[in-house]
């Protein structure tokens, strides 16, 4: 591995050494969902009060934050307008048709030690991401690699049944020898006419809304999508709507032959009420393709932008599975940020205030706070935040229609029927940063050698539910999880994310049965990469 990493640095050094910096700021790309670019754009967000930006869905359009000023952000960082690795072409004020090229090499060289397991582990990624935009209005972006990884015991034993890791897609072998990867994603994007107002995109990727690590609305925890987006800016509001195709793998057992199609379509409305004050009304429906029951393609009664998918669900007499939501964040004195969100899968209001403990009352919330330059501390940032789900949130009754892509939770990866609180701390200064995250989560699952469904698992239907009342968040086994990760990053070239970083992770997990595990994990190496890996 030694000997491959100083291979790939050299070849890494070779393609800095002939950039040509571009002259051209396309309206059409999407920014990387990554969380050290997250802390940059907070920083600049909370500092910076914008009527235009809406924080909270992602990937942000570079349209949206064309104003946005390197000023505001106390450290160096992977730049926004970045074309570090980049080609113009035909470039001069006059041409029209001017063209730029851009490459991001991908390489992540990791070598780590599972204390639990007493064996050295390893991730070993190469792959890269290129964008080819034109006259500013049109991008396109894609991104291939593939490699060997392998995974800490905690991670695996999920792992060794799916043969699906967040961030990673479908694997294949074992974590004997390792597990092998292979994925891609991208995108065409045009902005008519280098107008702001519109943004059309078709690709393969994921979408994210909230303010917080986590949300209880939609995440980037499941893997890739094909989607067709349009994105409107106009005055104080944002409002996106995409039609996704999504597949179902529960009962295939790895098998793509058997995976079934399944359909979603996402609205997304977004107010700046006032600079330091923004809401966002989400809603969107799941219904599921071809099985072997039925033959149903896409329901052209989802094509419209504008309906409210509950009213219309009932007006066709449909089965398919819709869920709302609300997402509001407010910043406070130019350092803070709170945010919020509910999720609403089922809303029955008497039987809310009835207090019974409704089985349908399927609601998801969450609470949280960003502080930055904490303690008037420039580059500081502290982050709170506490999510809840209710027992059966998310899931359906027909199992395909459940709110999950590819095996994996299209929310929170936890499913549902939990408690958690997270506590992130962030100090980056110049190229250098240390994060400490810390997790406590209650999980109420299944007891184990039965065959009950209390609500946790959101792969099993709501029909096979014990009882219709009485039930309580965190029901049935209690399990607790607690994970500790400090992280010691160096940008060795901030422009491409290319950085070294040494980590430790501490987990434990106890369930009412007495069972316990205690997990030391140790890991170093080099990374470009730019996208979210879920460990916790």
């Amino acid at each position: 591995m030694q000997k491959c990493l100083k291979s790939s640095l050299f070849i890494l050094l070779c393609i800095c050494a002939i950039n040509i910096k571009a002259q051209n700021d396309p309206l059409a790309k999407n920014l990387f969902i990554n969380p050290d670019l997250q802390l940059s754009i907070d920083h600049w967000h909370i500092t910076q009060l914008d009527f235009k930006f809406h924080s909270a869905f992602k990937p942000y359009l570079s349209g949206t934050i064309s104003k946005r000023a390197d000023s505001a952000v106390p450290f160096q960082h992977y730049m926004i307008h970045n074309f570090f690795l980049g080609k113009t072409f035909n470039d001069a004020p006059e041409k029209v048709n001017q063209w730029n090229f851009q490459i991001h090499p991908i390489l992540d060289a990791m070598g780590a030690f599972d204390v639990l397991d007493n064996r050295v582990l390893h991730d070993v990624i190469g792959g890269a991401n290129i964008k080819l935009s034109g006259n500013n209005d049109f991008i396109f972006s894609g991104t291939a690699f593939g490699g060997n990884v392998t995974m800490p015991f905690y991670m695996d034993s999920t792992i060794k049944a799916s043969k699906i890791i967040s961030g990673l897609g479908q694997v294949y072998g074992d974590n004997t020898k390792g597990y092998q990867v292979f994925d891609y994603n991208g995108y065409v994007s045009y902005s008519p006419h280098n107008n702001k107002i519109f943004n059309l995109q078709l690709g393969r990727d994921r979408h994210f809304i909230g303010d917080g690590y986590r949300s209880v609305l939609l995440s980037d925890y499941a893997n890739p999508y094909p989607y067709f987006r349009i994105n409107t800016n106009l005055w104080h509001f944002q409002y996106n709507v995409w039609y996704t195709l999504m597949n179902d793998v529960s009962g295939a057992n790895g098998v793509k032959a058997k995976y079934q199609n399944k359909f979603a379509t996402f609205h997304y409305l977004s107010w700046n009420i006032l600079k330091e004050l923004n809401v966002g009304i989400f809603e969107n429906v799941v219904w599921r393709g071809t099985d072997s029951n039925q033959v149903r393609s896409f329901d052209v009664n989802y094509l419209n932008p504008f309906i409210f998918y509950r009213p219309q669900e009932y007006s066709v007499g449909s089965p398919d599975n819709s869920f709302i939501g609300i997402n509001v964040n407010g910043r406070i004195a130019r350092t803070l940020k709170l945010y919020a969100q509910l999720g609403l899968d089922e809303f029955f209001l008497k039987e809310i205030r009835a207090r019974r403990g409704w089985w349908a009352n399927k609601q998801a919330w969450q609470l949280g706070l960003n502080y930055i330059n904490a303690m008037h501390v420039k580059g500081l940032n502290v982050q709170l935040e506490y999510n809840e789900v209710r027992p059966y949130t998310y899931t359906h009754g027909i199992v395909s229609q459940n709110y999950a892509h590819y095996g994996m939770a299209l929310a929170h990866p936890l499913g549902a029927n939990f408690r958690e609180f997270l506590g992130m701390i962030n100090y980056r200064k110049d190229r250098f940063q240390v994060s400490v995250k810390g997790t406590y989560a209650l999980v109420g699952k299944d007891s184990l050698g039965t065959n009950s469904n209390l609500g946790q698992n959101i792969f099993l239907s709501y029909v096979t539910r014990p009882y219709e009342y009485g039930h309580k968040t965190t029901q049935g086994d209690k399990n607790q999880l607690m994970q500790s990760d400090i992280r010691f990053t160096y940008w060795i070239i901030p422009n491409i994310n290319a950085r070294l970083e040494l980590g430790y992770i501490q987990r434990s997990e106890k369930s009412d049965a007495g069972y316990k595990l205690e997990e030391p994990y140790i890991y170093f190496g080099f990374r470009t990469s730019f996208w979210n890996i879920y460990k916790d």
